[in-house]
C-alpha cells in the first residue's frame, strides 16, 4: 500500500475514534483523548516517513486531534474547559517524561532485552519533550483564544468552519516553529531541519482541512456519556 493512502487511511481513523470517544464519554472523554494524544504524538514523531517525496516526522495527525478535540469543547463546552483540557494535557505528558526517566535509568538485568530501545526512545524523547511542552503550552492556549475570538466575531454555527480553521492554522504555526526549533535544531542539518519544520506544519495544515468535516459531526453528537 502507498504511504500517501496509508497515511490517509491513518488520519480518516484518528478522526474516527476520536468520534467514537466523544459519544462514549462525553466531554470527559475529549479531556482524557487530549492527555493519551499528547503523549502518543511524542513518541511517534521519533519516526520519520517520506511523504509526497519529503520527509515528514510522525505524530503530525494524533497531534493534530488534540485541537480538533480543544475546539470542539470550546464550542459545546466553553473556553474554560477548553483551558483546563490544555493543562492536563500539559501535565500529563510532563508527568509522563518524568516517570520514563526514572525507569530508564535502573539498571537493566543481564537478560533485558527492552533496555536499549526504552533509552533510545526516551533519551530522545528529553528534547522532544521539552519543545512539545512549551510548544504545546503557548500554541494550544493560542488556539483556544483564537477560536474563542472568532466565536465572538462569528457566533453562527454555520461558521464554525472559520472558527476551527483559523485557530488551528494559526496555533499549529507557532507550535511547530516553535516545536521544530527546540527538538531538531543542530540535531539534523539545516536544510532538513527546514523540511522537516515545512513538511510538519504542512501535513498539519492538511490534516487540519481533513478534520473540518469532523468537527461539525462531533458537533452534532449527543454523547452517551456512560461514565457519570
Amino acid at each position: 500500500m502507498p504511504t500517501e493512502l496509508y497515511g490517509f487511511i491513518f488520519a480518516l481513523i484518528n478522526f474516527l475514534l476520536l468520534g467514537l470517544f466523544y459519544k462514549v464519554f462525553g466531554k470527559t472523554g475529549m479531556i482524557c483523548w487530549i492527555g493519551f494524544a499528547t503523549i502518543l504524538a511524542n513518541l511517534q514523531v521519533v519516526k520519520t516517513v517520506e511523504l509526497f517525496g519529503l520527509i515528514v516526522t510522525l505524530g503530525n495527525v494524533m497531534y493534530a486531534t488534540t485541537f480538533l478535540a480543544t475546539d470542539l469543547l470550546n464550542e459545546k463546552h466553553g473556553k474554560q474547559t477548553a483551558r483546563t483540557a490544555v493543562w492536563l494535557g500539559f501535565a500529563t505528558l510532563f508527568i509522563s517524561t518524568v516517570i520514563m526517566q526514572f525507569v530508564v535509568h535502573f539498571p537493566p538485568h543481564s537478560e533485558d532485552l527492552a533496555q536499549e530501545h526504552l533509552a533510545f526512545i526516551f533519551d530522545f524523547a528529553l528534547r522532544i519533550a521539552a519543545g512539545s511542552l512549551i510548544a504545546y503550552l503557548i500554541s494550544n492556549h493560542l488556539n483556544v483564544y483564537i477560536f474563542a475570538f472568532f466565536k465572538r466575531l462569528f457566533p453562527k454555527p454555520s461558521m464554525l468552519w472559520l472558527r476551527n480553521s483559523a485557530s488551528s492554522f494559526i496555533g499549529q504555526a507557532f507550535d511547530t516553529l516553535i516545536f521544530c526549533s527546540i527538538a531538531f535544531l543542530g540535531v539534523y542539518s539545516f536544510d532538513v531541519w527546514l523540511e522537516i519544520a515545512f513538511t510538519t506544519y504542512l501535513m498539519k495544515f492538511l490534516v487540519s482541512l481533513l478534520g473540518i468535516p469532523f468537527i461539525y459531526w462531533l458537533r452534532s453528537i449527543k454523547p452517551l456519556e456512560l461514565i457519570k
